[in-house]
């Protein structure tokens, strides 16, 4: 059986790009004759509002999206997720950090300028420290964690257009360090991080193929990664087009981008979402 899922979190409401995205995921599903799945990824707690989920249930159900399963929550799934942590422990590619920001920051002052890692990436301070109080993340050692790994197996299979074929990417080592380092994946305040719960739950959903938006490509890499160490079946993906709005700024609960509630509380039908999307169109950016 074909599943695929979309993921929202509920910390405001739905935008366009929202809608593009769910009826791509929608439409291939059908296409597929598959399972169409949702899940509420709240595991931001500050952020997250039930009356924002409760509006991601009205607008899918404007758009015509129909889920074939009752959703599942991040924030019911914690003792999954703190499982999986525990079992990286166990392989010994996990440790902990007490390091805020400005230490990060700190530390790379007092880096050499020539060393090799970028700015973004965390220089392993907390690596070979050892931790006695309990305000700490945790961090996977990706230097340990690529050595567990057959190092052909570090590939995924992914396309950028609906009708086109998919297409090996693989993942070397060297991207790996460099690009991502050491991450978090346990955060201080909720002892998991978005890339556990994501990998987990597509796991247990047995997804079988990935749409999203083309500025999480990059995030797949240290997903496949993770899947590979916890012997989880990788699906395929399909990373669409950002769409920007006229400012040229991407579309963003953030910064306010227009929601599908006020698109259809115009009177718009859902019709004339689709053609403003133009999903027809290439879905690659």
């Amino acid at each position: 059986m074909h599943y695929e899922r979309f993921a929202p979190s509920p910390t405001g409401k739905l935008h366009l790009g929202h809608a593009f995205s769910s009826l791509l995921v929608y439409n291939s599903t059908k296409k597929n004759n598959g399972k169409f799945l949702l899940r509420i990824e709240d595991l931001d707690f500050q952020r997250c509002r039930r009356e924002f989920e409760e509006s991601i249930f009205e607008d899918l159900n404007w758009l015509g999206i129909k889920w074939d399963k009752k959703p599942i929550r991040q924030s019911q799934r914690f003792n999954l997720y703190t499982d999986v942590i525990k079992i990286l422990w166990k392989k010994g590619v996990a440790y902990k950090c007490e390091c805020t920001r400005k230490d990060i920051s700190k530390a790379f002052q007092n880096f050499d300028k020539n060393q090799s890692l970028s700015p973004d990436i965390y220089p392993g301070t907390c690596r070979t420290k050892s931790i006695n109080h309990d305000n700490f993340s945790v961090r996977l050692d990706i230097r340990k964690a690529i050595e567990l790994i057959d190092k052909k197996d570090l590939f995924f299979f992914n396309k950028s257009e609906i009708n086109t074929p998919f297409e090996k990417i693989n993942i070397s080592p060297e991207t790996l360090i460099r690009d991502f380092g050491d991450v978090v994946i346990a955060r201080k305040d909720i002892k998991t991080s978005y890339h556990i719960a994501v990998v987990v739950d597509d796991s247990a959903q047995k997804i079988s193929q990935v749409t999203r938006g083309y500025d999480l490509f990059k995030s797949t890499f240290f997903h496949v990664l993770l899947q590979k160490l916890l012997n989880f079946k990788t699906p395929k993906y399909l990373h669409h087009k950002i769409l920007y709005d006229d400012d040229g700024k991407k579309l963003s609960k953030r910064i306010g981008s227009t929601s599908l509630e006020t698109f259809r509380n115009s009177g718009a039908r859902k019709e004339d979402l689709v053609k403003l999307l133009n999903l027809s169109q290439n879905v690659w950016s």
